[in-house]
Protein backbone atom coordinates (compact mmCIF):
# COMPACT_ATOMS: atom_id res chain seq x y z
CA UNK A 1 0.00 0.00 0.00
CA UNK A 2 2.66 2.40 0.73
CA UNK A 3 4.45 1.57 -2.22
CA UNK A 4 1.32 2.33 -4.72
CA UNK A 5 0.52 5.41 -2.38
CA UNK A 6 4.10 6.98 -3.52
CA UNK A 7 3.64 5.69 -7.09
CA UNK A 8 0.02 8.09 -7.03
CA UNK A 9 2.10 10.74 -5.37
CA UNK A 10 4.42 10.57 -7.94
CA UNK A 11 1.87 10.47 -10.45
CA UNK A 12 -0.06 13.09 -9.22
CA UNK A 13 3.05 15.53 -9.28
CA UNK A 14 4.06 14.70 -12.75
CA UNK A 15 0.57 15.37 -13.72
CA UNK A 16 0.75 18.90 -11.74
CA UNK A 17 4.17 19.64 -13.07
CA UNK A 18 3.28 19.26 -16.92
CA UNK A 19 -0.15 21.19 -16.59
CA UNK A 20 1.34 23.90 -14.98
CA UNK A 21 4.70 24.25 -17.13
CA UNK A 22 3.11 22.67 -20.96
CA UNK A 23 -0.32 24.03 -21.26
CA UNK A 24 -1.33 25.77 -23.81
CA UNK A 25 -4.39 26.88 -25.28
CA UNK A 26 -7.61 28.07 -24.03
CA UNK A 27 -11.45 26.29 -23.17
CA UNK A 28 -14.85 27.50 -22.26
CA UNK A 29 -15.85 27.35 -18.74
CA UNK A 30 -19.57 28.65 -17.47
CA UNK A 31 -19.06 30.96 -20.76
CA UNK A 32 -15.71 32.62 -19.39
CA UNK A 33 -12.93 32.05 -21.70
CA UNK A 34 -10.24 30.61 -19.92
CA UNK A 35 -6.56 29.61 -20.09
CA UNK A 36 -5.76 25.55 -20.13
CA UNK A 37 -3.75 26.44 -16.68
CA UNK A 38 -6.52 28.47 -14.92
CA UNK A 39 -8.66 26.09 -15.16
CA UNK A 40 -6.24 23.34 -13.93
CA UNK A 41 -6.34 25.46 -11.06
CA UNK A 42 -9.87 25.81 -10.09
CA UNK A 43 -9.91 22.09 -10.83
CA UNK A 44 -6.88 21.76 -7.84
CA UNK A 45 -9.30 24.22 -5.72
CA UNK A 46 -12.71 22.57 -6.27
CA UNK A 47 -10.52 19.19 -5.50
CA UNK A 48 -9.08 20.26 -2.43
CA UNK A 49 -12.45 21.81 -1.32
CA UNK A 50 -14.11 18.46 -1.74
CA UNK A 51 -11.05 16.91 -0.10
CA UNK A 52 -11.35 19.39 2.87
CA UNK A 53 -14.91 19.07 3.20
CA UNK A 54 -14.12 15.20 3.55
CA UNK A 55 -12.25 15.57 6.28
CA UNK A 56 -14.31 17.56 7.91
CA UNK A 57 -17.22 15.23 7.68
CA UNK A 58 -14.63 12.39 9.09
CA UNK A 59 -13.48 14.31 12.11
CA UNK A 60 -17.56 15.30 12.61
CA UNK A 61 -18.19 11.50 12.84
CA UNK A 62 -15.42 10.50 15.00
CA UNK A 63 -16.43 12.97 17.33
CA UNK A 64 -19.97 12.42 17.38
CA UNK A 65 -19.43 8.71 17.57
CA UNK A 66 -17.23 9.91 20.58
CA UNK A 67 -19.78 11.82 22.32
CA UNK A 68 -22.47 9.13 22.13
CA UNK A 69 -20.32 6.23 23.52
CA UNK A 70 -19.72 8.58 26.39
CA UNK A 71 -23.14 9.18 26.65
CA UNK A 72 -24.06 5.29 26.60
CA UNK A 73 -21.18 4.91 29.50
CA UNK A 74 -22.53 7.48 31.26
CA UNK A 75 -25.74 6.38 31.45
CA UNK A 76 -24.71 2.33 32.57
CA UNK A 77 -22.70 3.81 35.27
CA UNK A 78 -25.46 6.00 36.75
CA UNK A 79 -27.72 2.91 36.42
CA UNK A 80 -25.28 0.99 38.41
CA UNK A 81 -24.80 3.69 41.42
CA UNK A 82 -28.52 3.92 41.39
CA UNK A 83 -28.41 -0.03 41.94
CA UNK A 84 -26.61 0.63 44.39
CA UNK A 85 -27.90 3.20 46.37
CA UNK A 86 -31.16 1.32 46.23
CA UNK A 87 -28.98 -1.75 47.33
CA UNK A 88 -27.83 0.08 49.99
CA UNK A 89 -30.79 2.21 51.24
CA UNK A 90 -32.67 -1.38 50.98
CA UNK A 91 -29.56 -2.98 53.53
CA UNK A 92 -30.18 0.27 56.15
CA UNK A 93 -33.63 -0.55 56.69
CA UNK A 94 -33.63 -3.76 57.17
CA UNK A 95 -30.82 -3.41 60.03
CA UNK A 96 -32.42 -0.93 61.78
CA UNK A 97 -35.27 -2.26 64.20
CA UNK A 98 -38.70 -1.16 63.62
CA UNK A 99 -40.89 1.32 65.67
CA UNK A 100 -43.72 -0.73 66.17
CA UNK A 101 -41.80 -3.34 68.27
CA UNK A 102 -41.95 -6.15 65.58
CA UNK A 103 -39.16 -8.00 64.27
CA UNK A 104 -36.78 -6.30 61.79
CA UNK A 105 -37.37 -7.82 58.44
Amino acid sequence: MVALGLVLIIVGAIAILAALFVSEGRAELLGMDLTALTIFLIGAAAGACVIWGISILRWGTRRSIAARRERKELRNLNAKLDRARAEGAEEERGSEPRSDGGPTV
